[in-house]
């Protein structure tokens, strides 16, 4: 397995008034819930996993190290490193964790309510 990740992503639309970005548009996926989360750097979140949830994270400003993972901590781990502009999905059932190196904020786009 390997992250799933869409790096900088570009306007699909400019002109005089600004962009239109496409962060997600697959014609599948039902969205839930939409947070802003802040962090500082140092900060660690989530290091966990959902039985039934996916979502996907859209870094507004910062950086971070995410790492996925087998959820029996077996086998499969992988690390990388997301930047502004990178948009990152986590399937249900995928230990992830995120280690910010600066402060950073982000949009977690998710499938199930939170």
């Amino acid at each position: 397995m390997a992250i799933k990740v869409f790096r900088q992503v570009k306007p699909e639309f400019v002109d005089e008034r600004g962009e239109i970005f496409k962060l997600l548009d697959d014609g599948e996926t039902i969205i839930k819930s939409v947070l802003l989360i802040t962090c500082n750097k140092g900060a660690i979140r989530a290091n966990h996993y959902h039985k039934k949830d996916t979502h996907y994270v859209y870094m507004l400003s910062g950086s971070m190290e995410y790492t996925e993972a087998a959820v029996d901590g077996k086998g499969y781990k992988e690390t990388i490193l997301v930047k502004k502009g990178d948009i990152v999905y986590t399937p249900s059932n995928v230990a992830h964790a995120m280690r910010f190196l600066e402060e950073s904020s982000f949009l977690t786009l998710s499938t199930e309510s939170r």
